[in-house]
């Protein structure tokens, strides 16, 4: 099996049958650096050989195998205080802990003497029934990595994002798993552009739903073009996605393109085809903004369009209105002597003359489109 088919299988869930469905140390650990730490393993060329240690013993012993093991450390929203020991003990940068604590970081990758800081947005597609003014699309997460030589240290803010399955998968291919923390990092980094390529689609399909409605006659309700609130609150989560991609293209150019110490030299290379895809999912996300700019001046449009519309028939129909109107001012005045006041036919004559006046302007707003 070649590289890049064992790393695109690695971080995609289809392609890998019968995979278990339970783990004995899927539960979250409690230990000595506090409750945030959701899994600590060593592994051995590819095979986790210890899963009960706290991660100053995993380091310990790492550190004691000569370079043939590294650890993997996975933290859900760890807190200062359970944080500050693993951050000692691995010699993390305070500022990249820092950020790693206090969450909503903008994806970037940071490169300090010995390991490398990579922040990642991930993006959940809300399922809705119906999109409103108040729907929300996408809901976003944070993946952060330290990676070093010989550990890597993955954490993880919001409900979204979660890495255990991968991991399983990962640990069911022994010799990817045996390439270190670098290919445990492009395996993230693929999983979450994966996400965006996913989320992409299925906004794609809103954006097709809005559009139909803008540029249908009717909609369901009976009203012309659509509702502007629900085009505002889409181009709002496509903003929102917009965040999470376009930031991390950088990043993904600079960690396939420049040499890295922690990064192996033949996992670099296959970081080009996530820079690529990601590539794809920005191109996509720009033209999402572009065409909901369109779609939302079109759908003003559409509105004083409809209301000039109104106020043209308001019009005519005044203007009809007014005949009878003018007709029954002028023979309402209390004179005693006007025209035909006293002639037999009179009355039915006006009527038919006020008759035929507004059956002819009518026709003449009818023929000229504004009733």
């Amino acid at each position: 099996m070649s590289m890049i088919r064992d790393l695109r299988a690695a971080v995609r869930p289809s392609l890998r049958k019968g995979s278990r469905s339970a783990y004995p140390y899927e539960n979250t650990r409690t230990d000595a650096a506090g409750t945030a730490v959701v899994d600590c393993a060593v592994y051995r060329d590819g095979r986790r050989v210890d899963a009960n240690l706290s991660p100053d013993e995993a380091l310990r012993r790492v550190r004691a195998s000569g370079g043939h093991e590294f650890v993997w450390i996975g933290l859900h929203e760890p807190t200062e205080r359970e944080f500050s020991g693993i951050a000692t003990e691995y010699g993390l940068h305070p500022l990249a802990v820092e950020d790693a604590v206090q969450a909503h970081q903008r994806p970037k990758l940071e490169r300090y003497d010995d390991s490398v800081f990579t922040v990642f947005k991930t993006i959940h597609y809300v399922e809705h029934a119906e999109l409103t003014a108040t729907s929300e699309v996408v809901e976003t997460g944070e993946v952060m990595c330290f990676t070093g030589r010989d550990y890597i240290i993955t954490v993880r803010h919001g409900g979204q994002g979660s890495l255990r399955a991968l991991r399983h998968r990962m640990e069911d291919d022994a010799e990817l798993l045996s390439k270190g923390p670098s290919v445990v990092l492009h395996a993230i980094a693929d999983q979450t552009v994966d996400g965006y390529l996913a989320v992409a689609d299925a906004v794609q399909d809103d954006i097709d739903e809005v559009e139909i409605e803008v540029f249908s006659n009717t909609t369901g309700t009976g009203r012309r073009g659509g509702d502007a609130g629900r085009i505002y609150q889409l181009k709002r989560e496509v903003l929102e996605f917009k965040r999470a991609v376009s930031p991390l293209l950088r990043p993904m150019q600079l960690v396939s393109e420049r040499p890295m110490q922690v990064i192996d030299p033949e996992i670099q290379k296959y970081f080009r085809d996530v820079a690529d895809h990601l590539t794809r999912v920005n191109e996509q996300v720009l033209a999402f903004d572009d065409l909901l700019n369109s779609i939302l001046q079109a759908n003003l449009a559409q509105a004083t369009v409809a209301q000039n519309e109104d106020m043209r028939k308001i019009t005519s129909w005044a203007a009809i209105f007014a005949v009878p109107t003018m007709i029954a001012g002028i023979y309402g005045m209390n004179f005693k002597y006007m025209p035909e006041l006293g002639w037999k036919y009179g009355y039915p004559t006006v009527m038919a003359v006020t008759v035929t006046i507004c059956v002819a302007i009518y026709r003449g707003f009818k023929r000229n489109g504004w009733l």
